[in-house]
């Protein structure tokens, strides 16, 4: 969980610049870096689990609340 710490901090750094650009899309972090921004989750989502399997990375609405989830939350995508 440590390192999702690391990915959720990089988050809250880029935040206002994301806020200022990119309101309501959602954000793929990856390594402390923004990989890009997406129009839906599923995009997201897709985008994340083809570059870098099962993780770590952070997926987050800009302008959301915090969610927060139980570690054994998995995304796996219905479309192949």
């Amino acid at each position: 969980m440590a390192i999702l710490d690391t990915e959720i901090e990089a988050f809250d750094a880029m935040r206002p610049e994301l806020e200022a650009g990119h309101m309501g899309e959602w954000v793929l972090i990856h390594d402390h870096d923004l990989i890009a921004t997406f129009a839906t989750f599923d995009q997201a989502a897709q985008q994340a689990v083809a570059s870098f399997g099962r993780g770590p990375y952070l997926i987050r609405q800009v302008g959301a609340p915090p969610v927060v989830l139980p570690a054994s939350v998995m995304y796996y995508p219905i479309h192949g």
